[in-house]
């Protein structure tokens, strides 16, 4: 099977990415060593924001080729494509940045970025299996 330009091009652009979850692999090795002060929240969080950055990019990857082997009109391949990606930012993001202030002890308002990469997450899965289906 042959990937589309978009595919390549965003497929690059994930496995690039997963070099920063590696650097924060390492920063979550500093906070469970208890190297780098935190709170239980900002431990957890933080260990759900580098869990999710991991199983998102990498479901990122997998559903480019499924994408590619749909034929549907570019408004929801659009959205197939770049669904789980953009959850792959929103969800860790919201997860690091809603706890990161020194000595946090419960989440800021960027926990809405959560939420809103859960809606991403659905509609881009939703829109790649659709597509299949309909092929």
């Amino acid at each position: 099977m042959e990937l589309s330009d978009a595919t390549r091009n965003l497929a690059g652009i994930l496995l690039i990415t997963i070099v920063t979850i590696e650097f924060g692999g390492a920063f979550m090795l500093r906070v469970v060593q208890g190297k780098e002060p935190t709170t239980a929240i900002q431990k957890s969080f933080y260990r759900a924001g580098h869990a999710h950055a991991g199983v998102l990019v990498m479901l990122s990857l997998v559903i480019l080729l499924y994408v590619d082997a749909t034929d549907m009109a570019d408004g929801p391949t659009w959205l197939a494509r770049s669904g789980v990606p953009i959850a792959a930012l929103l969800i860790p993001g919201g997860f690091f940045f809603s706890v990161l202030k020194r000595g946090a002890e419960k989440p800021n308002k960027l926990i809405w970025m959560i939420y809103s990469g859960g809606v991403f997450l659905a509609l881009g899965v939703l829109a790649t299996g659709i597509g299949l289906l309909t092929a």
